[in-house]
């Protein structure tokens, strides 16, 4: 593959730039922590899928969609998610699988594509039980008090993705992991844990639960193998968690690695009224949760704000990034009807999709400024010829402009990031596609009509009220819904 472009990351293991080398290029493979699914993904999450999407597009690009093996997680067992079940009084699977339904909808919206394996890790608990009894076999694990601990000491690489030595160290648990008294070593972290309110498997050292780290390990190896190409994740996942599937995983594989690169996004802040940013919280009451913006604003409008600063930079979250990002999407979609245009005309093009900028540490702000550059160039031959855009007799008149050159430069670039998914016309209507919503209000209309003549006055309301609002939704973007015979509504504009 002499040809094949070079891909250039920054692995966070070396702590330097490195040409990026697959172990065998018609499987590439890549791993990214997913969810713990007992509720709502926040933006910071977010951003951590969209780099890692990002990625698995631009080696898509390189080595061919076949080639590239992607796995993202479920976290579907965790004592959060216990505990919401006891809470609740709901079953663990009706609140996992809520929400793992409501991430992965919630990740599409925003343009991520689907990953090739979403592991559960209720499904591969035997692969835990497997790779932990491996451990314990080897020295590298012990049983204290119903619990299976790692031993830190064992493994001489330990701290080597953090930077932390094992004299600083002051832990590794999650909190409820373990008490130190349980430990060998305060570093050591927890493999096992005795079941918890009835949510345990039967393994050779004991009835319980698997701890969080082993989960990832056991997850990676059943669906890319031993030893991966890239793995990603968040900055704030370096430790204790990406260091501590280091470990588990080359002790219990036999290698000197577990994943060759590691790519991992910095911070997501929360930006302030004076400029300056702060973390998001809980106890500060600004977390923003992806499912909530995306009521307010399209999905490639919050993924354009996700990828304004690089992925190694802390990004400071706003609404005037939204807005701003909304604008520049704006102006391509009106790129992306030109381009539609001019291709009606008869224009051809056979431009490559150039990565030089993605190729180089994934410098996605860099194409970004060259997608704007595009854009603003093309606005100064509309300027130039035409007030109000270039008619179709000058598009064809002037064939030296290239300006279907430009057009689709700019498409392709943007496609691969993607973005400009959806037609012009629908974007320009806000992303309302008027014939199904006339469909719900006929068939929402239907279903009141229906609910009056039962008697059912709680589902008439219901549904009346869901017509009214489909009303006012595309009345305000200048629509009026007109009956027709038999049920079936027309949309005409105002």
């Amino acid at each position: 593959m002499n040809d094949t472009p070079t891909l250039t990351l920054y692995n966070s293991l070396t702590r330097q730039k490195e040409t990026f080398t697959p172990q065998d290029p018609s499987r590439v493979t890549m791993y990214n922590c997913g969810p713990t699914v007992y509720s709502y993904a926040h933006i910071g999450n977010a951003r951590a899928a969209v780099v890692a999407d990002v990625l698995f597009r631009v080696l898509r690009h390189i080595y061919g969609q076949e080639a590239v093996v992607y796995a993202r997680n479920i976290t579907d067992v965790d004592d959060r998610i216990i505990q919401s079940a006891k809470e609740t009084g709901k079953p663990i699977s009706e609140i996992t699988e809520k929400y793992a339904k409501i991430y992965n909808d919630d990740l599409a919206a925003i343009g991520c594509l689907p990953p090739t394996y979403q592991p559960k890790a209720t499904e591969h608990i035997s692969h835990m039980i497997e790779m932990i009894s491996k451990l314990m076999e080897d020295g590298f694990a012990y049983a204290s008090d119903d619990h299976v601990f790692f031993d830190v000491s064992t493994y001489d690489d330990y701290g080597k993705l953090s930077g932390n030595t094992l004299d600083a160290l002051r832990g590794g648990d999650r909190v409820g992991e373990g008490e130190v008294a349980r430990k060998k070593n305060s570093a050591d972290f927890v493999l096992w844990k005795p079941e918890l309110d009835g949510v345990g498997w039967d393994a050779p050292f004991g009835r319980g639960r698997p701890g969080w780290h082993i989960e990832c390990s056991a997850m990676a190896k059943a669906t890319l193998g031993e030893v991966i190409d890239i793995h990603c994740g968040g900055v704030d996942l370096k430790f204790p968690h990406h260091e501590n599937e280091i470990a588990q995983s080359c002790c219990a594989n036999g290698h000197e690695k577990f994943a060759n690169y590691w790519v991992h996004n910095e911070f997501l802040n929360m930006a302030k009224a004076d400029g300056s940013s702060e973390k998001m919280s809980k106890s500060l009451g600004n977390v923003t949760l992806v499912h909530d913006l995306l009521k307010e604003w399209d999905g490639e409008v919050i993924r354009l704000a996700l990828l304004k600063a690089h992925y190694r930079s802390e990004l400071n979250w706003s609404e005037d990034l939204l807005k701003e990002s909304k604008a520049q999407l704006d102006g391509w979609y009106r790129k992306k009807a030109d381009y539609f245009r001019v291709k009606s005309l008869g224009a051809g093009s056979n431009v490559p999709t150039y990565l030089d900028e993605l190729l180089d540490e994934l410098n996605i702000p860099l194409l970004l400024a060259g997608l704007d550059n595009v854009s603003e160039y093309i606005e100064t031959l509309y300027t130039a010829n035409s007030e109000g855009g270039i008619s179709n007799e000058q598009m064809s008149e002037n064939e030296d402009w290239n300006i279907f050159v430009d057009l689709d430069f700019m498409i392709k670039r943007a496609n691969l990031l993607g973005f400009l998914q959806k037609d012009p016309e629908v974007w320009r209507k806000g992303g309302l596609d008027y014939d199904v919503l006339v469909e719900e209000y006929d068939s929402v209309r239907a279903q009141a009509i229906a609910a009056k003549e039962a008697g059912d006055k709680a589902k008439m309301g219901e549904m009346f009220k869901r017509s009214d609002e489909i009303r006012d939704q595309v009345a305000a973007e200048g629509i009026v819904i007109e009956s027709g015979p038999d049920g079936k509504s027309t949309w005409r504009k105002a």
